[in-house]
């Protein structure tokens, strides 16, 4: 299930990367879910997709958060507990936080505006299902409020929770310790704010003419699809 808001706009993406790695991906409204709670039952693998939920007028992803706890969150809950892996990015990641499925939480970017650049993602060592042995992958930002806040980093490192950082000396936002990406402590809800749907081809690289392509994010969807089925 691709999971869809007002004002989402990446969810086709998401639902293309899914399908190169082997689901069968549904686009679902965030109305639907909220009429038929039930509709988790028959998937096996939860995507929030990015975008500008609501137009992000009250912060980023805050009104999407809201819905989802008070309309399924014991629906989620059970889906998480059943080990099924969820996966948020960008705005669907602030979502995440907010419905407290992840620790910390995203502020305004350090810079103080709208950024929208490539950037290099490594995966250290981590609980993470969605990232395990993923080599570095590249792919795009596209956020206002990407900062990853949280009063202890280091431990949450040291629980196994980091799966993603940004490459060393690239920093675009201000996270704390560099960090791109977290888990929840079972390793099967992760959370991110670049755009991996992005790059699934190697021609959507701004350089893959140039005999540069990156690192491809459809690895880190194949993992995600891979552990749905075998579990």
């Amino acid at each position: 299930m691709v999971l869809a808001a007002p004002g989402t706009n990446r969810d086709h993406d998401v639902a293309f990367a899914l399908d190169l790695a082997g689901a069968d991906s549904r686009i679902t409204l965030l109305a639907e879910l909220l009429a038929t709670p039930a509709l988790l039952d028959d998937v096996q693998l939860l995507v929030v997709a990015g975008g500008f939920s609501y137009a992000d007028a009250l912060g980023a992803g805050r009104m999407w958060s809201l819905a989802l706890t008070h309309g399924v969150g014991d629906a989620l809950q059970r889906f998480v507990a059943a080990g099924h892996p969820v996966l948020g990015i960008c705005n669907g990641f602030q979502v995440l936080t907010g419905t407290h499925l992840l620790p910390g939480s995203l502020a305004h970017n350090e810079s103080g505006h709208f950024q929208c650049e490539w950037v290099r993602l490594e995966a250290p060592t981590s609980r993470c299902v969605w990232t395990e042995g993923l080599d570095p992958v590249e792919c795009p930002i596209a956020h206002g409020e990407g900062r990853y806040v949280h009063p202890d980093a280091a431990g949450l490192a040291g629980a196994g929770q980091v799966a993603l950082r940004y490459a060393p000396g690239h920093n675009p936002n201000g996270s704390a310790a560099d960090i791109a990406g977290v888990c929840d402590p079972s390793g099967v809800v992760l959370g991110l704010m670049p755009h991996p749907e992005n790059h699934v081809i190697a021609r959507q690289h701004p350089r893959h003419t140039r005999g540069r392509a990156g690192g491809l994010g459809l690895a880190l969807f194949e993992r995600g699809v891979r552990y749905a089925k075998e579990h």
